[in-house]
């Protein structure tokens, strides 16, 4: 079946891998950009691709975008929110405004986006949105606090709107990337200067293994989008998808690490009733 996709983020990492995949397979992709440049490189490398202009982080205008791509290339499917970016930096060190565009892009950015589509889906009692978290939407690590932050908020939010749309025939997953081989840890992040010593010995070993293993990871941007085609696929999908052996063995082992927290303190926590 013959599906009309729109991709935010299409001219880079997995928003590309998507879009690519989609194509391959017969599908109608919607792709968005921010710049001519981008465009022209995403028309240039997916000539069956529709372009279209859009900044995430310009709210007011992207109901009109969502409107003029349907009446343009006709009613959309499956929406993959995909824009985004990572921040990383100490959050002692790290300025709020860092996390305000953190959060601008990879939260309020993305919700603005499914905003727009939620309408749509509901009077058509169909359609699917794909909000791409992470595993760091799931777990922490030291010196991304802001970036897990606005995935832990995007999970959050996936799950209510997935109960939500669930009686109109619409369906919310969030996809939970590991560690992939795209530019997140490259020239795609953002890296507060550090200017604290004491977070040295913390700190500094993790910024320069997350270098050295960019672009070497284990997860294949391409097998991850054969996998979203997949979830797209399914009459039932799951309300969050982990990708990749990282992303399974980090999230189960934090599972079990919250399981027996929660028995270990089950007394005191009980005892506030009544």
């Amino acid at each position: 079946m013959i599906k009309r996709f729109f991709i935010t983020g299409a001219n880079s990492g997995f928003g590309f891998a998507i879009a690519k995949a989609a194509l391959d397979a017969g599908h109608i992709v919607i792709g968005t950009v921010r710049s001519d440049a981008a465009r022209a490189y995403l028309t240039s490398e997916l000539p069956g691709l529709c372009p279209v202009q859009m900044d995430v982080t310009d709210f007011d205008a992207i109901p009109d975008i969502v409107a003029t791509a349907e009446h343009d290339f006709g009613p959309v499917d499956v929406l993959i929110n995909n824009a985004g970016y990572g921040h990383e930096g100490v959050l002692e060190e790290s300025p709020l405004d860092e996390m305000r565009r953190q959060f601008d892009v990879n939260v309020f950015g993305a919700t603005a986006v499914a905003k727009a589509f939620l309408p749509r889906f509901r009077q058509r009692r169909s359609g699917s949105i794909v909000n791409i978290t992470s595993m760091g939407g799931l777990i922490t690590m030291p010196g991304i606090a802001y970036y897990c932050g606005s995935k832990f908020a995007l999970q959050g939010i996936s799950d209510v709107m997935r109960a939500e749309m669930a009686p109109f025939g619409v369906h919310v997953t969030a996809v939970c990337p590991g560690s992939f081989r795209t530019d997140w840890a490259g020239r795609s992040m953002v890296r507060t200067d550090r200017s604290i010593p004491d977070y040295d010995t913390l700190f500094e070993p993790i910024r320069k293994a997350r270098l050295e293993k960019s672009g070497k990871q284990l997860g294949n941007p391409d097998k991850l989008a054969l996998a979203v085609l997949e979830l797209v696929k399914m009459d039932n999908p799951p309300a969050q998808l982990l990708l990749g052996s990282d992303a399974y063995q980090l999230v189960s082992d934090k599972l079990n690490r919250m399981q027996e927290e929660i028995a270990r303190y089950k007394d005191l926590t009980l005892s506030t009733d009544g």
